[in-house]
């Protein structure tokens, strides 16, 4: 198989070459030609079928509709060569497109040509962003964004984008950044309110949503599994096909409909961004850093799943680095800020991708549209593009995990409601920053409480086990204790606060053992503590003893007051502690 010619066009040799990303990708080199098949064909129907959602994406950001076509063409190429995951389809989605309206909102009333070059130049900036981090090797960064934060952002992201796009489906003009501005926006402009406009979203939405979530009795009672599958998939170009004829017929756009008009044949051409000053480029920075850290989690969360479907591999750091070359490239061929797509990549992989190979032929099928069909397609309303959006974003809307969340980690919880309630009050990025401060709170909250046991041996064995949970032996004159937590700063006072409690749960006992096997760390304020606590129980006439220290941590206590200073002994293990410490009892 010949090489991609893109690769030959010297940004991106360049940029290939300056991240460490092969010219020739490994699975190009084995590639096998019995998947030629199923790629073409997964790679024709994802095509298709995203040519409506492509347009609405880029009426969410704002631009043009063609703009959503021209991202749909070079990131895409960009990704299938340099990205990480063997099937995950990339291009316009919806968070990424309502995050750039959002952060280009001061952008909006200054034209056309200067609201493009600036979502292109945001597109290069979370490219560059990405490819440093991949560079660096950050893709551990993912561990610190909660279930609960990125499912509240993405829930209360998909409330706003429902909310935007009435603006399309009732004719009503009006913009905002939050729900409170949203709805303030709507309902100062409801006299403008279009009934024709509002006819034709009210009736594309219900038939969409209903194709969405009731196929199964929709089409399913008079066809076969097989063929009602591929009907519901092909409704919804069904229905853009079925709009444009009566839109040409009757004429919506001289009834004041709102109509997406000649899309420009031709493809997206080399085009260098915006070039802001300043001032206006450090104001955009801070957006720019949250989306691309959403368009990676996004997009990462996507492709680990299907690589663990498919037991493949999966290297984060170098799917940075593919998502930043996309957005990179495609930043210099107009267009926006590209990701991961849910809805697209299952498609894609249901349909029988087995590798890139299908995302090539879905960009050969934006390709042709954008040469053939833009005239076809200049009839078709707004309102069905909006639409479209709103119904497929209702799925994005994760009650479940809150749900689920609330029922077994109540922490995880309120980070999304924390997030979700966030979002929809103070807009996107100012949602994220809280729900991420929420989600850390929660972390230095569960660090800061670790769990203490007070244990005894199981009868018959060597092994110890909570009082609480299990029948264990106990000895009068030993109060053994496990704790399960690396000690610092953040949990001294409080694991000191729960050892002195439990030291008063059994005065009798003249002998305490801690066992340390969970302790990976100790810090100098634990260590303070940990002599502190040798220092009161000698006062009692009780002597503190360790048990199953770790040997990095023995490396860094050993020398200290902790050990020098110990009334005690230190135990290899905990049966030789108390089996020594029973019989001087």
């Amino acid at each position: 198989m010949s090489r991609c010619p893109l690769t030959k066009l010297p940004l991106v040799s360049s940029l290939l070459s300056l991240f460490s990303v092969s010219a020739v990708p490994v699975w190009l080199r084995e590639y096998q030609l019995a998947n030629l098949p199923s790629d073409v064909i997964a790679g024709l129907v994802v095509g298709i079928l995203v040519i409506p959602q492509s347009l609405g994406y880029a009426a969410l950001a704002g631009l043009p509709p063609e703009y959503g076509l021209y991202a749909a063409i070079v990131p895409v190429l960009v990704y299938a060569w340099a990205g990480a995951s063997m099937v995950q389809a990339v291009g316009p989605v919806a968070i990424a497109a309502i995050m750039t309206a959002s952060s280009l909102a001061p952008y909006a009333d200054r034209g056309v040509a200067v609201y493009v070059s600036m979502a292109s130049l945001q597109a290069v900036l979370v490219g560059v962003m990405l490819c440093l981090a991949g560079w660096l090797k950050l893709g551990w960064i993912t561990q610190f964004i909660s279930r609960g934060v990125a499912s509240g952002f993405i829930s209360g992201a998909a409330v706003l984008i429902f909310i935007s796009q009435l603006k399309y489906v009732t004719g009503v003009p009006f913009s905002g950044n939050t729900l409170l501005s949203y709805l303030h926006g709507f309902i100062g402009h409801i006299h403008q309110l279009h009934g024709l406009t509002t006819l034709l979203g009210a009736v594309g939405f219900v038939l969409l949503l209903l194709n969405r979530h009731s196929k199964g009795w929709l089409w399913g009672f008079w066809l076969n599994q097989a063929d009602a599958k591929w009907a519901g998939r092909l409704f919804p170009l069904a229905l853009v096909v079925i709009f444009i004829g009566l839109s040409h017929l009757f004429g919506w756009g001289d009834q004041g409909v709102k109509v997406i008009g000649i899309i420009p044949s031709g493809l997206p051409h080399w085009s260098l961004p915006a070039m802001p000053k300043v001032d206006e480029l450090m104001t955009l920075l801070p957006n720019v850093g949250l989306m691309a850290l959403i368009i990676f989690v996004s997009s990462h969360s996507v492709a680990s799943h299907y690589a663990r479907l498919r037991r493949e591999r999966f290297d984060a750091s170098l799917e940075l680095k593919g998502l930043g070359l996309a957005n990179l490239v495609g930043g210099f061929f107009q267009s926006f800020a590209i990701a991961g797509g849910v809805s697209r990549t299952a498609i894609n992989v249901d349909s029988g991708a087995k590798s890139p190979i299908a995302s090539v032929v879905t960009v050969g099928v934006m390709v042709s549209a954008l040469l053939v069909l833009g005239p076809l397609m200049s009839p078709l309303p707004y309102a069905l593009l909006g639409a479209t959006i709103m119904s497929s974003v209702i799925g994005l809307i994760d009650w479940r995990t809150f749900i689920h969340a609330w029922r077994v980690d109540r922490l995880d919880a309120i980070s999304f409601l924390v997030t979700f309630v966030a979002v929809l009050v103070f807009g996107l990025n100012m949602g994220l920053v809280l729900g991420l401060l929420a989600s850390f709170a929660s972390l230095i909250w569960q660090s800061s409480q670790p769990h203490i046991a007070i244990v005894g041996v199981l009868e018959g064995t060597e092994h110890f086990r909570n009082i609480n949970r299990h029948d264990v032996q106990t000895f009068d004159n030993l109060l053994i204790m496990r704790i399960d937590e690396s000690l610092f700063f953040g949990n001294s006072e409080s694991v000191q606060m729960q050892l002195f409690s439990a030291i008063k749960t059994k005065p009798q006992a003249s002998e305490i053992i801690i066992i340390m096997s969970a302790v990976n760390h100790i810090d100098l304020t634990a260590q303070e503590m940990l002599i502190e606590l040798n220092h009161a129980l000698v006062s009692q006439n009780k002597r503190l003893h360790y048990a199953v220290i770790k040997g990095p941590v023995m490396d860094v206590i050993e020398h200290t007051d902790v050990i020098k200073q110990l009334s005690g002994k230190v135990y290899l293990s905990t049966i030789k502690a108390v089996q020594e410490l029973k019989k001087i009892a």
